[in-house]
């Protein structure tokens, strides 16, 4: 198993009392498995993923991400484990604003800096292309449109070849059509890679292409399907 979540639990404090956002969830995910998470808003979804990611901490319980206990972690070692062997990919898209597209991508291989510049670059221009933009490399956040912008953080994503890809409402912030379009993206990208995908979503029809589809409702796994 690449994932593996044991009686994790998350509780926030809210108006002075304790508000339990996650109870007792256990979870395994093998490597290469896709895996859909659904649940009304509130259901602690995406702090289920944020805590599977390392990007929070669980108020008891423990993930074991890559055979690494995140829990014997600190920030800055979850930080540079996250560089080596995690992607996101975010409803917002979090892309820099003054950085060009291609920069962008450049972000994650500059801080691992697996060879020269020149190398590096050519993987990022060559990551655009695969996503349809290569000629858009020169290009602003602000000179893209969502769909673009949610493109180059594909390729930002994958650009360190992470074992393990997260996804947070990928298709939220845009139409239909363009939402398709990445969706296939997605799909493609993860399929060559050989990626584990774990993506929350409203979008059944992102959910449709997982091998495994979870639902969670008060803070708890309430049912699981298996999709051949």
């Amino acid at each position: 198993m690449i994932i593996v979540a044991e009686k994790l639990a998350k509780t926030y404090t809210s108006g002075g009392r304790p508000l339990a956002v996650l109870s007792d969830v256990d979870l395994s995910i093998e490597a290469r498995e896709v895996v859909a998470i659904l649940g009304p808003s509130g259901s602690g979804k995406t702090t289920l993923l944020g805590l599977l990611a390392g990007l929070d901490e669980p108020t008891s319980g423990r993930v074991l991400l890559a055979d690494q206990d995140l829990s014997g972690l600190t920030e800055d070692e979850r930080a540079e484990f996250r560089l080596h062997n995690v992607g996101f990919v975010f409803q917002t898209f979090h892309l820099i604003p003054t950085l060009t597209a291609l920069e962008n991508v450049l972000v994650p291989l500059e801080l691992v800096r697996r060879g020269p510049l020149k190398t590096l670059e050519a993987r990022a221009q060559g990551l655009l292309e695969r996503v349809g933009l290569g000629d858009r490399a020169g290009h602003y956040p602000v000179q893209l449109s969502g769909g673009e912008q949610q493109r180059v953080a594909l390729a930002r994503a994958f650009a360190n070849e992470p074992r393990i890809l997260f996804a947070d409402e990928p298709t939220g912030n845009l139409d239909q059509e363009t939402g398709g379009q990445v969706i296939d993206l997605l799909e493609e990208l993860n399929r060559e890679a050989r990626t584990t995908l774990v993506l929350v979503t409203h979008d059944l029809a992102l959910a449709g292409r997982a091998s495994r589809v979870l639902r969670i409702g008060g803070g708890r796994i309430v049912s699981e399907e298996v999709r051949v």
